[in-house]
């Protein structure tokens, strides 16, 4: 502002001005907001892809703690044939013990088939959590390349605001319609 009360504009600010009131050009317009939503969407995606990669890591430790547990369970089983095989060796080399020994094997066979039943079960836990983290990892794979399209969708916007190309608003458009897709996709699982 000058001593005298009258402002001078540089020629820039009026177009400034003109933007900021809403009067920048529509094609710029359409695709800063394109971009704001692609933006936002991505990130949703992105915290998705984050989300699945964890519950496969999740699931996959607690498949690789039940697989231990089955193990664990196997060796008692081994355990308990030593010992049904040496009661059996004993029944032949003490003929006095035999009804004692027979007990033996028939209290072993016993416990064989209960620590037998809880490994096959704790198997079977296992394989249900590698098929989970299976799933969240395909799913999370649906998530990150949705979110990569997304970005992907982001840079073509800001090279066609710099070049004013039309193809390349068609190339962002495109784009975006393919990671929203995938993103479809990721969410119904498949």
């Amino acid at each position: 502002m000058s001593e005298e009360g009258f402002e001078v504009h540089a020629p820039h600010e009026h177009e400034l001005e003109h933007a900021a009131e809403g009067h920048g050009s529509s094609f710029t317009n359409r695709i800063a907001m394109f971009t704001a939503v692609i933006a936002t969407v991505g990130a949703i995606f992105g915290y998705m892809a984050g989300a699945t990669q964890a519950n496969a890591s999740l699931y996959k430790n607690n498949a690789a703690i039940k697989k231990t547990e089955a193990s664990n369970q196997w060796n008692y089983y081994q355990a308990k044939s030593g010992k049904q095989n040496l009661s059996e060796l004993a029944m032949e080399l003490a003929p006095a013990k035999h009804d004692f020994y027979t007990q033996e094997i028939a209290r072993y066979k016993s416990e064989k088939a209960d620590i037998k039943a809880g490994a096959e079960k704790l198997e079977a836990e296992s394989a249900h959590w590698d098929e989970e983290s299976d799933e969240q990892m395909h799913q999370h794979h649906r998530w990150a390349q949705a979110t990569t399209l997304l970005q992907v969708t982001i840079a073509l916007a800001a090279i066609a605001l710099l070049t004013r190309k039309h193809w390349l608003q068609m190339a962002m458009y495109g784009t975006a319609s393919f990671g929203f897709t995938v993103g479809v996709l990721a969410f119904l699982h498949i």
